[in-house]
């Protein structure tokens, strides 16, 4: 039997099935004691939006009734990291602290200390990868560089990767004698007042069994299509994964297993390029962490110093109509609403309406950043921070300058017949298709059968993407 109690510091690793923490405490054998700190102020770039906080309060609470299944309990706790958990060591007499790592900046810093102060006092002390297919010092050019492109990247990946299966549940958490005290989930404060989220709670289920769920329906209805339906956001063919992943109520290595599964179970030519694409997607997830780990001044700076230069521009009352889903664009309008409501963009879009916030306005793309932050329910900082500066055209391996989404012909390509437009801004839904993705060209017999008053019931776009196509490639010139 192990000396003292094992504490397992839970952070955007919520789930019992294929936790590496949890399992070697379990392992080490005497009692386990499941604790969460909230402890935002330490957070900085990483403490959680609005929309993410709510989701936190649900997988909280979600993670606490699979822990009391297994015997256990989640002791939550709400201050300083080190303080709580020392507090909660002297009470149960601990022998051993162990979590899964975190990569965000100042977030490692804070556990080398946390690390440091435990192991001076004679505890064992380990952390875990509970969140990523591979470190990031793991994948690095022949130089022992960081990637900067993310096809040689992913190639790289590829020749190492051979994920372990994952780790089971275990069937019972060892209790200690007595428990030290516990706040409510509740006391957090994580729930909006006054109550907005319930466009979230219709979205979306929560917790571990919610995201496994999730992920069968994906394998099940929309692997072979993913490919191609990824790309149509009136299509359910995306897997919705991502705020799942972010709090870690699922891990990359079971959705890893989980997707070779049923590309073989499938067994078609649709479901193996399913399989790779989507696979592909995930490393997407993985080089981002590679980027913030490596260059933890990402979330403020942009990769490419020469964008430092650039001639942002302000426009507050355009910036509003964009958070609103009020341009006059519907496909940029329908993204931002969806966001409004359910917490969640799809990922066409998303780079159809930071493409307008920073190529058509001129607007930073850190504002694009700091909004889908506070919005998104899977506000998840290193791939915020990437995809964000991947539109403007100043990250790693970005979209180039001069590729500047036409708001339109992205709706006509994507949303052909405008289905998802007309779920998300109503007011134009009986628009006929060839006119619902450019109101304001539609004959005025046309708008007025369809009860579309321009400027009354609907806004005429915001500005010109023409003129503003090339008001952004002169911008780009000053800095080339």
């Amino acid at each position: 039997m192990a000396h003292g109690a094992a504490i397992v510091w839970l952070r955007q690793d919520l789930r019992t099935e294929d936790n590496p923490a949890l399992s070697e405490a379990v392992k080490r054998g005497g009692p386990v004691v499941p604790v969460y700190v909230y402890a935002p102020q330490e957070e900085g770039d990483s403490a959680p939006g609005a929309a993410s906080r709510y989701w936190l309060h649900r997988s909280l609470k979600s993670l606490q009734e699979t822990l009391e299944k297994a015997g256990s309990r989640l002791i939550v706790r709400r201050g300083n990291s080190l303080e709580e958990l020392e507090a909660v060591a002297r009470s149960v007499d601990a022998g051993a602290v162990f979590w899964n790592r975190r990569y965000e900046p100042g977030i490692t810093r804070r556990d080398e200390s946390i690390k440091r102060v435990f192991e001076e006092r004679g505890l064992e002390v380990k952390s875990f990868n509970g969140s990523l297919l591979l470190e990031p010092w793991e994948v690095t050019t022949r130089q022992g560089e960081p990637y900067k492109v993310f096809t040689p990247f992913w190639k790289a990946c590829l020749e190492k990767l051979d994920p372990a299966e994952p780790l089971a549940a275990p069937r019972k958490v060892p209790a200690p004698v007595s428990w030290p005290k516990s706040l409510r989930v509740e006391s957090l404060e994580l729930q909006p007042e006054p109550d907005w989220a319930g466009g979230i709670r219709e979205a979306w289920a929560f917790g571990e069994a919610a995201a496994h769920a999730r992920l069968e329906t994906f394998l099940n209805e929309s692997l072979p299509a993913y490919p191609d339906g990824r790309d149509q956001p009136a299509k359910d063919d995306t897997s919705r994964m991502s705020p799942y992943l972010h709090f870690g109520e699922i891990g990359p290595r079971q959705l890893w297993h989980a997707v070779q599964a049923a590309a073989s179970a499938h067994n078609s030519r649709g479901a193996l390029r399913g399989a790779e694409k989507y696979l592909s997607e995930l490393g997407w997830r993985e080089f981002s962490y590679n980027l913030l780990y490596n260059f933890p001044h990402l979330p403020h700076k942009p990769m490419q110093e020469k964008f430092g230069a650039f001639p942002w521009g302000r426009d507050d009352e355009a910036q509003e109509a964009w958070q609103r889903g009020r341009t006059g664009y519907p496909i940029v309008d329908a993204g931002m609403r969806q966001l409004w409501k359910t917490g969640w963009m799809h990922n066409r879009v998303r780079m159809i309406v930071a493409s307008l916030l920073t190529k058509d306005l001129l607007i930073p793309w850190q504002q694009g950043a700091a909004w889908f932050w506070d919005t998104l329910v899977d506000a998840d900082l290193a791939n915020n921070t990437q995809g964000w500066q991947w539109t403007a055209g100043c990250g790693a391996d970005a979209a180039p300058y001069f590729r500047i989404f036409n708001p339109v012909s992205q709706g006509e390509r994507y949303d052909p017949k405008g289905d998802y437009i007309r779920q998300w801004v109503p007011e134009i839904a009986a628009l006929p298709d060839k006119w619902i993705h450019k109101p304001w060209e539609a004959p005025r017999d046309v708008l007025h059968g369809a009860r579309v008053a321009l400027d009354k019931t609907y806004p005429s776009p915001i500005i010109e993407h023409s003129e503003a196509r090339v008001r952004a490639l002169a911008a780009y010139q000053q800095i080339r």
